[in-house]
């Protein structure tokens, strides 16, 4: 089955590292953000990915195309001209990478790759958001239901809720149950193909008229995962991420 990635963002909000790379090749501990990204699929048996490239795409292609050279151990006989991999740790990924257009937003993206899905059923997620989520038990609600799309409900982090009197003061500050927060769409998707006729043109926002149309369609419901999110947004969430992975407080992938 298909993963497609949505990475071609300018993440404008993390501009101090952005100005040179996409936000999905932002370094979290040694690897790339997308890299943890595809780990989460890969290690749970979802090898074949599409990602949608824009922003400097072109980063994301020369990592994929040098990676082998980076990971796998080699020994170069110089006078011979030849190379040979002698330990290989290359992940054995398929990767289809994409330049879906500079200015592209995310439903024109999807369909922009298209022709690179066969199945008709696929998953979708973001660049730049990681969750301990169990990318199986998703594909199995999501057929059970039947319908044609699924997106993945999270919880947004804690924060505080405050009670404001009309001279500033706060009266009142409690934080609140990380239970009792909103949901919102955190990604990893499962869709079908027939979703693709909901997207009009390269400037159509999945996340507005397709979402809301296959609600009212009936066609949308939602996986709730209760456990670690994180979306990495400005240089406070990448620092946090690091930390986490650092001392793996999150089982988020295999090494």
């Amino acid at each position: 089955m298909k993963v497609v990635i949505l990475a071609g963002g300018y993440g404008t909000r993390l501009s101090e590292i952005t100005s040179t790379i996409p936000k999905p090749m932002v370094d979290i501990a040694g690897k790339p953000l997308l890299w943890y990204i595809m780990n989460i699929y890969s290690s749970q048996g979802f090898n074949d990915f599409v990602i949608a490239c824009g922003y400097k795409g072109d980063k994301i292609k020369e990592y994929f195309s040098n990676l082998s050279n980076t990971t796998d151990d080699f020994t170069i006989d110089m006078a011979k001209g030849t190379k040979d991999v002698v330990k290989e740790k290359t992940p054995d990924w398929k990767v289809t990478v994409v330049d879906t257009g500079l200015d592209t937003l995310t439903g024109g993206r999807l369909k922009k790759v298209a022709e690179y899905i066969s199945e008709d059923t696929f998953m979708l997620t973001y660049g730049d958001g990681v969750a301990d989520i169990n990318i199986n038990g998703l594909l199995r609600f999501h057929r059970s239901h039947g319908k044609k799309a699924t997106i993945t409900a999270v919880r947004m982090p804690r924060f505080g809720v405050l009670q404001i009197e009309n001279d500033g003061r706060v009266s009142s500050f409690q934080e609140k149950r990380l239970e009792h927060s909103p949901l919102i769409n955190g990604g990893f998707m499962v869709l079908s193909k027939s979703v693709l006729d909901y997207i009009d043109n390269d400037h159509t926002p999945l996340e507005s008229l397709p979402m809301q149309k296959l609600s009212e369609d009936e066609e949308l419901y939602a996986y709730v995962h209760n456990g670690f999110w994180k979306c990495v947004d400005t240089l406070r969430d990448k620092q946090e991420l690091e930390d986490i992975i650092k001392n793996r407080e999150v089982g988020l992938w295999k090494d």
